[in-house]
């Protein structure tokens, strides 16, 4: 029986895919739940496993097309059932295909170890991971599927020495995304094409507006560096300025729920969940992974979650759940020490907020009195066709007041 593999739904706001990778060719076996090409949308690269255990009869989309959900990739027939064969018969062939390649011996003095299809199946996402850390894929041993290699064979590789780093500089003209150079042209990848249409798209169909507070946390950046080394010792997790916004902004959005809305042409949907997309960026691209129903966590919970979520993202290991389902999203601009923006909402959300940098200046308090304070703005961008000026405004002051009666002594 012939199997017609079809384009997934990696998302529940993907309505296409490109073929990133075609990970086995017609005529290789492939088992059940074996991964057997990569797809890449704006939000995610995924590994696609195969439904069946069969051989790869015919293969329908070049790889770099892009085609819509549901439609026709590739046909498998089934062990013992296209071809009559007894399913004894091809039991040889899967065995072999799912063998360590013999060429995975370890390298010596950072020699090649890996021949070209090894490489060949080497993911994009693992290969952005590669370039970042300045890998040398032919001398990294894959411990994954067939010797795939993967993002912690990658990471481990860092951890080598330089046996492991490329012995040569990037060719002369080359520029990437996260290395550009002057007088040439990046090419952009689906992911980028995508990223720039939504982004068109949101600015087109959402009516953005804007509006900012500046926040007084010289407590709470009190109380995280008193519990920074401790929390990191204990949950293996940095104690950052983040988790501290997160939850403050989930509270805010509990008591102001228009803020957690969708607009739709059936009227405005109050939604109920509160999954908080935190902005990543990455070298090549921006990913927003969701902490789903960040109101169940606490300070420390959301440290963790966030932690973990951003390591994932970075190592390029996010899954379409790991990126569907944000009602509203956080931006830490601040990290990269911007003091304003006006970040541009992500698609079917009422609003984006921003922690921009904390900045350290003379501030009037109590009694007219002048202060060195630890200030930080909070940028807040959003859909008026949701939200009007007053309930947007009354939100970042609750944010604010939130923010500022923070600080030692509370729990994590």
């Amino acid at each position: 029986m012939a199997t017609t593999i079809t384009m997934p739904q990696l998302g529940e706001t993907v309505t296409e895919g490109t073929i990133a990778q075609w990970l086995k060719k017609v005529g290789d076996s492939v088992e059940k739940y074996e991964a057997f090409v990569e797809i890449s949308t704006d939000k995610v690269n995924a590994e696609v496993p195969s439904p069946v255990t069969g051989v790869i009869r015919e293969i329908m989309i070049k790889e770099g097309e892009t085609v819509p959900v549901g439609a026709a990739l590739a046909i498998i027939d089934e062990v013992g059932a296209a071809t009559g064969a007894p399913a004894e018969a091809a039991a040889p062939a899967v065995a072999a295909a799912t063998a360590p390649a013999a060429t995975h011996s370890p390298s010596r003095n950072g020699e090649a170890l890996n021949a070209p299809d090894v490489l060949r199946r080497v993911s994009p996402a693992v290969r952005r991971l590669a370039r970042e850390h300045r890998v040398e894929l032919t001398s990294v041993r894959g411990t994954g599927t067939n010797g795939r290699i993967t993002a912690n064979d990658v990471l481990a590789a860092t951890r080598e020495g330089p046996a492991s780093k490329p012995t040569a500089p990037m060719p002369a003209g080359t520029s990437t995304y996260g290395a550009a150079v002057p007088g040439t042209t990046i090419k952009l990848s689906q992911a980028r094409k995508i990223i720039a249409q939504r982004m068109l798209e949101s600015k087109h169909t959402a009516p953005h507006a804007w509006t900012m507070v500046e926040v007084d946390v010289t407590n709470v950046w009190k109380w995280r560096a008193a519990e920074k080394d401790r929390f990191q010792r204990e949950k293996g997790q940095p104690l950052t300025l983040l988790p501290f916004f997160v939850y403050a902004v989930v509270q805010s959005l509990r008591a102001f729920p228009l803020m957690n809305s969708r607009f739709t042409d059936e009227g405005i949907a109050v939604l109920k969940e509160l999954n908080i997309g935190l902005a990543v960026a990455l070298d090549s691209n921006l990913m927003v992974p969701v902490i789903r129903d960040a109101d169940n966590y606490s300070i420390g919970g959301l440290a963790v979650a966030a932690g973990k979520i951003i390591e994932r993202a970075r190592a390029g290991k996010l899954t379409a759940d790991d990126l569907g389902g944000g009602t509203f999203t956080v931006n830490n601009t601040g990290a990269n020490g911007s003091l304003l923006s006006a970040p541009i909402l992500n698609g079917g959300q009422a609003g984006i907020v921003t922690m921009e940098a904390v900045v350290k200046r003379p501030v009037v308090v109590d009694h007219d009195a002048i202060a060195i304070r630890s200030m930080m703005n909070v940028c807040l961008s959003l859909d008026h066709r949701v939200v009007d000026g007053a309930i947007a405004s009354a939100f970042l002051v609750d944010l604010k007041k939130r923010l500022q009666a923070m600080g030692p002594g509370d729990a994590l």
